[in-house]
């Protein structure tokens, strides 16, 4: 009778030591977690491998990584310099394989000299050439914006015209320049499709297309026609900003849940951090005279032709 409660006080004993066992096995599993380096959190694919995505699938993802651009980038606007559709237009055509910046530092001097369509269209070339030397391509482009200048004085009285039809017979004018002209200086809904457009569309599975035409159509078809301007303007300013062609900041991006190429580029986020151009790497963005609202939002002015852009 005297033994139970001996019996009884090593069971407690064993068992005591039982849970100091558990938790330290515990406290060394949690030691070790909080140690262990921290991984970039993985991407949701629109996809499973080797299942298509459906299309009403791809129409909510879609519409999905436009309201997040919205949000990252609700002061995006036209990245050209313009005050009229003139100089809109203009502006457009020169933007061809260079940077909106290279433009906006180089118009000034050309709008100065010849402000509207009846000057340009009246200019001696080789003076208009030397203005654009900047741009490169000078004398195709001085033959283009020339002509354009003349057309728009001989068949629209020397006013840029709102109909894409009108637009386009213009020398040196396609589709993508047609849209951001109605879209920008006549708020008429278009798409804009210029190589960033064209990469991140593909990268992200909107579109396997390849052609500037067959891509405005299918993307046009995921989005209603009122979201075509804004929706370029968000695709293109995170293809300048963030989702670049040789080195994505993958680490940082705000859409990679919903993004089929995460990885592709910089997953690390302190990595990516520093390949953020313009305002979001704390650099000057590409408009000398850019909207109110992206200087509120805290974007910078470019410089002026030869200042130091800081990008």
């Amino acid at each position: 009778m005297k033994k139970a409660p001996v019996k009884k006080t090593a069971a407690k004993t064993a068992t005591a030591k039982k849970t100091a066992a558990v938790k330290k096995t515990a406290v060394k599993k949690v030691a070790a977690k909080k140690a262990a380096p921290a991984k970039a959190a993985p991407a949701a694919k629109a996809a499973p491998a080797g299942k298509p995505e459906s299309q009403t699938s791809l129409v909510r993802r879609a519409r999905r990584i436009n309201r997040e651009l919205a949000e990252v980038y609700p002061y995006a606007h036209p990245e050209l310099d313009f005050e009229n559709p003139f100089q809109l237009l203009v502006a457009t055509v020169l933007s061809a394989q260079t940077t909106d910046l290279r433009v906006n530092q180089t118009t000034p001097t050309l709008f100065a000299k010849y402000p509207t369509p009846e000057d340009l269209a009246a200019a001696n070339p080789e003076e208009v050439e030397e203005i654009l030397r900047p741009c490169g391509f000078f004398r195709a482009k001085t033959k283009s914006v020339i002509g354009l200048s003349k057309g728009l004085v001989e068949e629209f009285g020397g006013e840029v015209p709102g109909r894409l039809e009108d637009l386009v017979k213009l020398p040196g004018v396609g589709r993508k320049t047609a849209f951001v002209v109605l879209g920008n200086a006549f708020g008429r809904p278009g798409i804009t499709v210029d190589t960033h457009f064209q990469r991140l569309v593909r990268r992200w599975r909107w579109t396997a297309e390849t052609d500037p035409d067959k891509i405005e159509a299918a993307v046009g078809a995921l989005f209603p026609k009122s979201d075509w301007t804004d929706l370029s303007h968000h695709v293109i300013w995170h293809g300048r900003r963030m989702c670049h062609a040789r080195k994505p900041a993958c680490g940082v991006c705000p859409i990679a849940p919903l993004c089929p190429a995460y990885g592709e580029g910089e997953t690390d986020p302190e990595k990516a951090r520093k390949l953020l151009k313009y305002e979001k790497g704390g650099f000057p963005g590409q408009r000398l005279n850019p909207p109110q609202a992206y200087l509120d939002a805290g974007g910078r002015p470019a410089p002026p032709l030869g200042g130091v852009s800081g990008t």
